[in-house]
């Protein structure tokens, strides 16, 4: 009897085992605005994806529960602790082999999946809506929510949480996102309006472009740029519409660049600016949301690049690479080193250049100096030899 009983123990304990082996592969989805009109508080059920995951067990048939949540903390709506937005719960569900599930089956609503088996099995699931917003407790917020269309800007949570037939957590995943909706984009140079080109004179054909605008970690940001011809064109739209010297691939309309607020014109992939002549400029930024991809754009602001003349310090305003430099260094330090009377005087690149010993070319030296006019990278000491 002793063992018999041993059996039965050793038995017990291996079932419990196999049957908490349940396995989660998958991600949740970002987007930049969450609109309300993709949630039903009433039943929890949403027409956009968030998550998508397959989940598997070790063993089967397995019989087991479902529970999404998201939250919310926003300190603009006075949310200044985490609000449950929704969640839901599915009623016991008994797979018979692994199975993709994603949110938009989740609901008080019966919805029919079929697994990953040959030939496959349908499932039925249905679920509850165990917490969602109190519109008793949170009306102000809700007519905020609503007058917007969208949630507001905070830091989102979301949960999914495989359980057993009593409650035990099998598996489960999270993660959260800031969201900071973007609404504009605001050029601050080089440029202004048309009609003040003359006031808008720089002495570079590889300006550098600046602009403002929210953060935004999951948008992508677009450039592009255009020879104003008074000739041809009657409205800066007209000429950005029409052949632009950024990109130079004119099947493109818009070049992709880093996610930051500043971008050096390149020295390839696009023509070559010339002197004496006006350019416009403008920045877009896409954004995703619940509702699809959205679009920001800027407004267009132009430019000339005016004529260097015959000074002294003509090849320094003209050569590249130089220019480069006084770019990222800053002119009071340029002046220092390359100015009348200073070490580098009249130099000239040869262009053989070194980075770590290693010879590079042209644009990856624009490329390194881009990025410490932008602060990724930061001048720790400057040394001439």
């Amino acid at each position: 009897m002793k063992y018999i009983k041993s059996l039965i123990v050793a038995f017990t304990i291996v079932n419990l085992a196999q049957a908490q082996n349940i396995t989660l592969n998958g991600q949740f989805y970002e987007y930049a605005t969450y609109y309300v009109s993709n949630f039903d508080l009433n039943t929890g059920a949403t027409n956009v994806q968030i998550f998508r995951y397959e989940l598997s067990s070790s063993q089967y048939p397995v019989t087991l529960k479902i529970r999404f949540k998201s939250s919310i903390l926003s300190p603009s709506l006075g949310i200044n602790s985490e609000q449950t937005i929704i969640e839901t719960e599915t009623f016991p569900i008994q797979f018979q082999a692994p199975v993709i599930i994603d949110n938009r089956d989740i609901s008080s609503e019966t919805v029919t999946l079929y697994d990953m088996d040959t030939p496959p099995n349908p499932i039925e699931i249905t679920g509850q809506v165990i917490n969602s917003f109190d519109p008793s407790q949170l009306d102000a917020i809700l007519q905020s929510v609503f007058a917007s269309g969208q949630l507001a800007d905070g830091q989102y949570y979301f949960q999914i949480t495989i359980l057993s037939e009593n409650d035990d957590i099998l598996a489960s995943d999270s993660t959260s996102f800031i969201v900071e909706s973007p609404s504009s984009i605001s050029l601050e140079s080089p440029g202004g309006q048309l009609a003040d080109t003359l006031d808008n004179v720089i002495y570079t054909t590889y300006p550098t472009f600046q602009w403002f605008s929210e953060v935004c970690n999951s948008c992508n940001l677009f450039l592009r740029v255009a020879e104003f011809n008074p000739q041809v064109h009657s409205s800066t739209e007209e000429a950005i519409n029409d052949q632009r010297v950024l990109p130079f691939d004119q099947s493109q309309e818009w070049y992709q660049i880093e996610n930051v607020n500043s971008f050096q014109y390149p020295l390839t992939g696009s023509y070559p600016m010339e002197e004496g002549k006006v350019y416009c400029w403008q920045v877009m930024m896409t954004m995703p949301t619940t509702s699809g991809l959205e679009e920001i754009n800027s407004n267009i602001i132009a430019f000339k690049i005016g004529e260097s003349g015959n000074v002294e310090t003509q090849n320094i305003i003209t050569n590249q690479l130089l220019i480069a430099i006084q770019q990222a260094i800053g002119d009071d330090q340029f002046s220092s080193i390359f100015g009348s009377g200073n070490e580098l005087e009249n130099y000239l690149p040869t262009g053989q250049v070194k980075v770590n010993g290693i010879d590079v070319d042209e644009s990856s030296i624009a490329y390194l100096l881009s990025q410490i006019q932008n602060n990724t990278y930061q001048i720790q000491s400057i040394t001439i030899e």
